[in-house]
């Protein structure tokens, strides 16, 4: 049986433009998480007394898009904790995301779904009820 040649290199970029996308949104998730940990890393750095000089203990510079900024303590920690739940919720969005990608890159290429069922781990809050 002949394939008309211009179905199949349809086929074959469409498979292709799946494959890129699926490609972008896990290394999308290694950035995120990379500067999850760097963000992290500052929170102990800030919380510890060790990090500055005596002079200036209720001061710390923050780089913002190749930017130093002298901020206070307290605000710099409020900052990167709030950045810490947003990188969290971006990465949760893109690994929900990913999760039918993948999916529909395997049904375009005739393979069966992931078989997940689809489950979410638990929250800290449910866990807790759980364990009670």
């Amino acid at each position: 049986m002949a394939r008309d040649p211009l179905f199949v290199m349809n086929y074959m970029v469409d498979l292709e433009m799946l494959a890129e996308d699926v490609l972008a949104d896990k290394q999308q998730v290694v950035d995120l998480d990379k500067k999850r940990n760097s963000n992290r890393e500052a929170l102990t750095a800030l919380r510890k007394k060790q990090v500055a000089p005596p002079y200036c203990m209720d001061k710390a510079w923050l780089n913002f898009g190749g930017m130093f900024i002298k901020v206070k303590k307290d605000d710099a920690i409020t900052m990167l904790t709030k950045d810490q739940e947003e990188l969290d919720k971006e990465i949760k969005t893109v690994q929900r995301g990913l999760h039918e990608k993948v999916n529909k890159l395997r049904d375009a290429q005739g393979q069966k779904d992931l078989s997940s069922f689809d489950l979410n781990p638990l929250t800290p809050k449910e866990l807790s009820r759980v364990r009670h």
